[in-house]
């Protein structure tokens, strides 16, 4: 039979409002019965239920997690995956579970907004890669606090990367090797990541005076291997080929490196390719790969610390985080 609060107080002689100013954390009991509850509620197992203890504190201390990716490869995306585990850790630390959210209750199928009200959850995170979903503005623009990763928002805390550094450090990392003729594997313009880094591509060349022919620029969809593959196809192709190719993604980074080498061309001697987001495995392939690494702990971690703060009154504003990129040098880029 599970121990009660009721069990707690009678083992303790103190009673159930002690007891239970001690569960939930209010400063006004002394050190001593502090202690003695926190350790007979350690000896006899108790745990509080959480409808108890949703009455208490008014918090379900459960957060909905909306997650969509492009590729349809679902948790196994190595940088949404990095980022959901730093921000896992860090509100675990404070007591919340997180609900992943389908788009049913029982056989009825719901919004997300509706699904969020119906569970009660305190918070909501979102990891999306597109921009455009109507259910998604409608939990946005909702009075529940959320932070959304990885896309932007004026009406909500966002955190993401600095994709404009991304792309600076890259194409000025291949012109200071001798590269002019450098091409760009866009990601989809219905992504965040995607836009920003075709605008910071164009930025940055810009800046460096460097032309950009119309053919040098290729989409290539949603960040996979096979759109990475596509692209380059595309690129081989013209009279007058790149020696440099800045991907959006590592995934298409790959893609572009198998179709130069299956074409019996090298990288980096022929055409350096470099990817972007230093996914586990770009350390592994041949040759190893250059990328823009986004630090997944820090953008999860932040990005929790920020909800928490929301939720529990102490930011009024919305926060707007941009977390710095790091350009990591491996061995697919060289002189030219």
């Amino acid at each position: 039979m599970a121990v009660t609060i009721y069990d707690i107080a009678k083992a303790t002689g103190f009673s159930i409002t002690t007891v239970s100013k001690v569960l939930n954390n209010y400063p006004d009991v002394g050190q001593k019965t502090r202690e003695k509850i926190l350790k007979t509620v350690d000896e006899m197992g108790y745990f509080p239920s959480s409808y108890a203890r949703t009455l208490t504190t008014k918090k379900s201390y459960t957060l909905g997690v909306i997650y969509m990716e492009s590729l349809g490869i679902g948790l196994k995306h190595s940088f949404f995956s990095g980022i959901i585990q730093s921000f896992k850790q860090v509100v675990e630390l404070e007591g919340y579970d997180l609900l992943f959210i389908a788009n049913k209750i029982g056989d009825e199928k719901k919004s997300y907004l509706d699904h969020f009200k119906y569970r009660g959850v305190d918070g909501v995170v979102v990891f999306s890669s597109e921009n455009d979903d109507e259910e998604l503005d409608k939990v946005i623009d909702a009075d529940l606090p959320s932070v959304i990763i990885d896309l932007d928002s004026s009406n909500t805390n966002v955190v993401h990367s600095d994709n404009y550094q991304g792309t600076e450090l890259a194409l000025q990392y291949l012109t200071d090797l001798g590269h002019k003729k450098i091409a760009h594997i866009a990601g989809h313009q219905n992504t965040f990541s995607g836009i920003e880094r075709m605008k910071g591509f164009l930025k940055a060349m810009k800046r460096l005076d460097l032309t950009i022919p119309p053919s040098y620029i290729v989409n290539g969809g949603f960040f996979s291997i096979e759109g990475g593959r596509e692209a380059m196809q595309q690129l081989l192709v013209l009279n007058e080929r790149p020696t440099a190719v800045f991907a959006s993604s590592d995934t298409m980074a790959l893609g572009a490196i198998q179709v130069i080498q299956e074409a019996g061309l090298r990288v980096p001697e022929d055409i350096s390719v470099i990817g972007y987001d230093n996914v586990d495995w770009s350390e592994y392939i041949t040759p190893r790969l250059t990328t823009i690494r986004q630090d997944v702990d820090k953008i999860g971690a932040d990005a929790a610390k920020i909800l928490l703060n929301s939720i529990n009154g102490k930011t009024k504003k919305y926060v707007k985080e941009v977390i710095p990129v790091t350009l990591v040098k491996r061995d697919s880029c060289s002189e030219r």
